[in-house]
């Protein structure tokens, strides 16, 4: 790394999900992307009926850290920040979590508040787009989604939803393809958190949608034989396309799923139910498209280094 290039600096998402990595360097207040890359976990595994994270979710989040922090220590990092966000909120058992994160990575993670994970996946959302204000960044994360409501000044108004792919799939799914009655079951949870939602979603010009949710539903809805990050990013969705792709993703076979490329195999089981999030929201809004962004939580992270 050379004099001018910043600050190196690792920011580490861990959702109900996945576990994220992105390397970077800060030169005047920009981040300059050097790795990102993505492990499906599922930390959030069972964690809505029993409170606690099961044994086998911890193993494969504590292997997939010991392999950043190898990635970390190569790339010579200066500064380092683990936050983890839903799943760890609550559990009975974080501490078990927290202890197994900071021996192998050497940093304490920081369980961030709902609203913390709104306005740093406003932030990371944000940076370099030219939309119409306000706008709202919707992050559907596995155990809950974040909505945030802002401008070029800022956050106007920021909050977490219960709502989730991983949540909503394990409390309401049990067949193959997902039933009426169970589409309905997650529809009827979605709109009422909706409906009690403080966010004023009347107000956006604009709707950003960020994470996992939401670039699998971009790159099926693209028809994208592989993903493909740079097709998908700042990839505009319109509110039909939108509908075709969750139609299909909520009433297919989850062999017809696992055989669409662009569909990680960890999300094949759980897009569904955050598909539907995500229309459900649209259909609230005063916009007729959204647009997908590649940049989140994970951005507002490593910019929170600076």
């Amino acid at each position: 790394m050379s004099d001018n290039s910043g600050v190196r600096v690792a920011a580490v998402d861990c959702g109900t999900n996945s576990i994220r990595l992105l390397i970077g360097d800060l030169v005047d207040g920009r981040l300059v992307e050097l790795d990102r890359r993505m492990t499906i976990v599922r930390l959030g595994q069972g964690v809505d009926a029993t409170g606690a994270f099961a044994p086998e979710a911890l193993e494969r989040v504590f292997a997939a850290t010991e392999d950043f922090a190898a990635v970390i220590r190569s790339a010579a990092v200066a500064r380092v920040r683990f936050v983890a966000t839903s799943a760890a909120r609550d559990v009975s058992n974080r501490d078990a979590f927290l202890t197994g994160i900071e021996e192998r990575l050497g940093v304490r993670p920081d369980i961030i508040s709902g609203k913390e994970e709104a306005e740093l996946s406003f932030r990371g959302a944000t940076t370099s787009l030219d939309l119409p204000a306000p706008y709202l960044v919707a992050d559907i994360g596995g155990g809950s989604t974040e909505l945030v409501l802002g401008d070029a000044t800022g956050v106007i108004a920021a909050e977490s939803l219960d709502i989730g792919s991983v949540r909503l799939t394990e409390r309401h799914v049990s067949t193959d393809p997902t039933s009426a009655a169970e589409l309905a079951a997650i529809t009827a949870d979605v709109d009422a958190l909706l409906d009690t939602a403080k966010v004023p979603l009347a107000d956006a010009r604009s709707l950003i949608a960020v994470a996992g949710t939401a670039t699998t539903v971009a790159a099926v809805a693209l028809n994208l034989p592989e993903y493909d990050r740079d097709a998908v990013h700042h990839a505009r969705l319109t509110a039909a396309r939108l509908r075709d792709t969750t139609t299909w993703l909520t009433t297919s076979t989850r062999a017809a799923r696992a055989a669409v490329h662009s569909i990680h195999p960890g999300r094949v089981d759980v897009i569904g139910a955050g598909a539907l999030i995500l229309q459900r929201l649209v259909d609230r809004l005063p916009v007729d498209s959204l647009t997908v962004s590649e940049h989140d939580i994970l951005d507002g992270v490593a910019l929170s280094l600076g």
